[in-house]
């Protein structure tokens, strides 16, 4: 019989909704698929409450759940005031799932959620950039004390594994350096800007599809960017940056005439993170656009698709590309990361 780990959901906004659809679509194939199966047994949200059976939740009651103030006092065990931290320290959850709005600039309040359930004994799984960026350090630290695992594979490229490729694939290589589209609606905009349409526009273009946020200055101006930068200097080059270490320039100083005109001539604009090993160690890091020639391995990366291109001794330069954003893609990232929970604690 596969075994069951219980799951508390810490923000229940699209991608913890996605993760929990997943677990009600899927979730009676995953113990021949993956080895386990998931059961959540804690919810916490700041509008819609929160609920905890240690049985269990219903996820079809969770999945229809509306967006409303205190929804989660409808279901069993739920009531409307929100409980984060009670249901992170105490519920009967194995893996906590965090994926809360969390501040770009400090990577709270996600940072804390995530040392309350290290701190318990729990494996914490999260999407969000702030605790990785501004605490990775710490919180690997205290996993490591308590035995337990720090998953953060969703935090750069959404579903697609690059961190888990780095740390396993390329294991043998030595990485000196990355170039990377990190962000898909820097770079959709800039791709519709490429076609003749108005920065303005294609933001809100962006805006349309899902792709950016209402105020979308983290992604054009690269705050986003550099975040990710840090976790991946950290985690695939071995060197800890602070964010202030970062160069960061965004997309609102190229004209539309600009880059619709770098096509004519073999370039392309794209809004890169880099960070390059240098003597002694020292990291050159930083975000801004390049004009890219079309032979490069990042320049025919469209549309809301990240990539990113390793440095390497062995293999030379490596690309992988595949989605950066999306509810469902993130969510999955949560599974992977739980996945690679299942696999150590089987080993």
């Amino acid at each position: 019989m596969p075994p069951t780990y219980r799951l508390a959901l810490i923000g229940f906004g699209s991608v913890n909704r996605a993760l929990a659809r997943m677990i009600a679509d899927d979730g009676g194939r995953m113990g021949e698929r993956l080895g386990f199966r998931l059961s959540i047994v804690a919810v916490s949200d700041l509008l819609l409450g929160s609920a905890h059976d240690a049985g269990g939740l219903d996820l079809g009651e969770l999945t229809a759940l509306p967006a409303e103030q205190g929804a989660l006092a409808s279901v069993r065990g739920g009531r409307a005031e929100a409980d984060n931290e009670a249901l992170i320290k105490s519920s009967s959850a194995d893996i906590v799932a965090e994926a809360t709005f969390t501040d770009a600039r400090t990577g709270e309040p996600a940072g804390t959620h995530c040392r309350w359930g290290l701190a318990a004994g729990k494996h914490v799984v999260t999407t969000n950039k702030g605790p990785a960026a501004f605490h990775g350090e710490e919180l690997r630290a205290l996993a490591a004390e308590h035995g337990v695992f720090f998953g953060i594979e969703g935090t750069v490229m959404s579903g697609t594994p690059v961190l888990r490729l780095a740390d396993n694939e390329l294991a043998g290589c030595r990485i000196d350096g990355f170039k990377g589209i990190l962000n898909g609606t820097a770079n959709y905009v800039l791709g519709r800007m490429e076609d003749g349409i108005a920065f303005d526009d294609a933001v809100a273009e962006a805006q349309s599809r899902g792709y950016a946020e209402a105020d979308p200055t983290a992604d054009i101006e690269g705050w986003d960017v550099l975040l990710k930068i840090v976790i991946l200097a950290e985690s695939v080059l071995g060197v800890r940056l602070s964010p202030d270490q970062v160069r960061r320039r965004g997309i609102t100083g190229l004209s539309a005439e600009d880059v619709a005109a770098a096509p004519r001539d073999g370039h392309r604009w794209k809004l890169i993170g880099e960070a390059k090993l240098g003597a002694g160690g020292a990291v050159d890091a930083g975000v801004s656009p390049h004009r890219l020639p079309h032979s490069h391995p990042l320049a025919a990366i469209g549309g809301a698709t990240n990539a990113v291109t390793f440095e390497t001794d062995y293999l030379g330069q490596v690309t992988v590309s595949g989605p950066g954003a999306g509810r469902v893609e993130t969510g999955f990232a949560l599974l992977s990361d739980i996945a690679a929970i299942h696999r150590r604690v089987a080993d």
